[in-house]
């Protein structure tokens, strides 16, 4: 009697033994599956962001068809501009268009030598005409301009860079105004504020 308690409680030990091995290799898969499965829908969802970059704009109402530069911040901490005259230049510090926010555009206007720019006629936009942006994997954002503002280069532009409603929105920037010699450069800021439709 004792001999056979002895040997059913030594068995009792073991299949308790072989019981935890298997639940703690089971928790231990489904850990390591989940965590790998996560890991490569991150990494699947940082591959399409960083592949649905902005390529070209187009504003049929100024008959604008660009060409879209990348660009970030100046030595003295201002959004950079497009090289020349014709392409258009997003702000890559901020967000993607049709990513929650407001990304930012900038353009020149008043070319010297009256070479005409893309922004040149930024000013005759009004609510309601439409914005196109296509990325690079081939789709089209559709923005519809909500309002313009102008700013004097001093200004404190809050809202020009943050959003807090939520939504996607673009917000094209050019010069206009006088020249000024000294400074070489013009006293105020156009902006186009437009919001996502498509």
């Amino acid at each position: 009697m004792k001999l056979f308690k002895k040997i059913s409680k030594k068995k009792f030990i073991i299949t308790v033994i072989v019981i935890f091995i298997f639940f703690f290799s089971f928790i231990s898969y489904f850990s390591i599956k989940i965590y790998a499965e996560g890991v490569l829908t991150t990494s699947v969802k940082k591959s399409i962001i960083i592949s649905s970059l902005p390529v070209n704009i187009k504003i049929p109402k100024i008959k604008i068809n660009a060409d879209i530069e990348h660009v970030g911040l100046t030595s003295d901490g201002a959004v950079d501009s497009p090289i020349g005259p014709d392409d258009v230049a997003w702000f890559n510090k901020g967000p993607i268009p049709g990513e929650i926010g407001n990304a930012i555009m900038d353009g020149h206007s008043g070319w010297k030598n009256n070479i005409p720019a893309v922004f040149d006629n930024l000013k005759k936009l009004k609510k309601g005409d439409k914005i196109y942006i296509k990325n690079d994997v081939g789709k089209t954002n559709i923005f519809v301009v909500k309002k313009l503002k102008i700013y004097s280069k001093n200004d404190v532009a809050l809202d020009v860079f943050n959003a807090t409603d939520k939504k996607s929105h673009l917000n094209l920037i050019s010069c206009t105004g006088i020249w000024n010699v000294v400074d070489k450069g013009r006293e105020s800021r156009i902006v186009v504020f437009a919001d996502l439709v498509l």
